[in-house]
């Protein structure tokens, strides 16, 4: 029921991404008399669905402790609470996004040693795409919570993007060890241990995200956020002046109707659409979020990042490299001379 249609886009997202992966099955969580009408129009979306009525919704506005609350019978309550109790996989809501979070941290609760999920999301480079998290999940991050983040977004890509040794940096305001503040010079220091399940690369920068450097972007939700806003806003800017350019004139309309094929391919390759679906990592189950002004085909992106991440058992790994880490962190430094 969530997004600005609700579901308009949710259902017929679905049936994109079951012709897809024929082997889903769908719980829809929501008012019934809004949803059955876009489900009549997929017959075959029906048969492999199933209704769970709920008059109560959590609105878009809602705060999120507003949301928990009052909304233990909404649609996005009883939705988790089905991942909760392994009636389903995963979920995925278009909704509230501080609701989702909190009601998910309640409901499914943190992996141990976790202190707070983080949001993730897939990011286009020259090279194909790379995980940058946290999007906006946590505002600040301590070393040991970045540290954490490194090997979320590795357990990520090793779901979605199958890299089984992912390399990750660190975004930092330079590449040089003495720059960055503490934390973020901390969380270095311990990535660069050798036995983790990730190949570590260090320190970068803004620009090179971009360039494909890594498979993993670790940053906190602040910085993650407005990198994610501007790179969004950058990528239209510059959609905007390609549109401008090639219908400037009767040449450029033109070169632009030569170009046909070729535009075909940058346009499919900026489309945002293809990289919807931000998971919630770190928690006991599968929680992905939409953005609400997404459409059907964007909707059905974020059903297949929740798709991959089950078939890939992502959770089971991702907390022994997790346990592994925290033992590490937890061990006493020896005295110089010690053995």
């Amino acid at each position: 029921m969530g997004g600005d249609e609700g579901p308009a886009v949710v259902v017929p997202g679905a049936a994109i991404a079951l012709d897809r992966h024929p082997d889903v099955n769908f719980l829809l969580f929501g008012d019934q008399t809004r949803i059955s009408p876009h489900l009549e129009q997929h017959p075959l979306l029906a048969e492999r669905s199933r209704i769970v009525h709920t008059d109560s919704v959590v609105e878009m506005q809602d705060k999120p402790s507003q949301a928990v609350r009052r909304g233990r019978s909404s649609s996005m309550w009883l939705a988790l609470d089905a991942v909760h109790k392994h009636e389903a996989d995963f979920v995925v809501s278009a909704g509230n996004t501080g609701a989702l979070m909190a009601m998910a941290k309640l409901i499914l609760t943190t992996m141990p040693g976790i202190e707070r999920p983080a949001i993730a999301g897939q990011w286009p480079t020259v090279l194909g795409t790379c995980i940058v998290l946290d999007l906006g999940a946590n505002v600040g991050a301590t070393a040991r919570q970045l540290a954490d983040f490194a090997l979320m977004g590795a357990a990520m890509a090793r779901a979605v993007l199958h890299i089984e040794r992912p390399r990750v940096g660190l975004l930092n305001i330079g590449v040089e060890e003495i720059k960055g503040v503490e934390e973020v010079r901390q969380a270095h220091a311990w990535l660069k241990e050798d036995d983790l399940p990730i190949d570590y690369r260090g320190f970068i920068e803004g620009d090179q995200v971009g360039q494909g450097v890594v498979d993993v972007v670790v940053v906190e939700g602040f910085a993650g956020n407005i990198a994610l806003k501007t790179a969004e806003g950058t990528a239209k800017q510059m959609a905007a002046w390609v549109r401008e350019a090639l219908t400037s004139s009767a040449t450029a309309r033109l070169g632009a109707l030569l170009a046909q094929s070729g535009l075909r391919g940058l346009k499919e390759r900026m489309d945002t659409r293809r990289f919807n679906g931000g998971p919630f990592l770190g928690l006991n189950g599968v929680a992905i979020k939409s953005h609400g002004g997404i459409d059907a085909f964007g909707f059905a992106s974020a059903i297949e990042v929740g798709y991959d991440m089950a078939k890939s058992n992502v959770l089971e790994r991702l907390a022994a490299d997790l346990e592994a880490l925290h033992g590490k962190l937890s061990e006493p430094e020896q005295a110089p001379g010690s053995s």
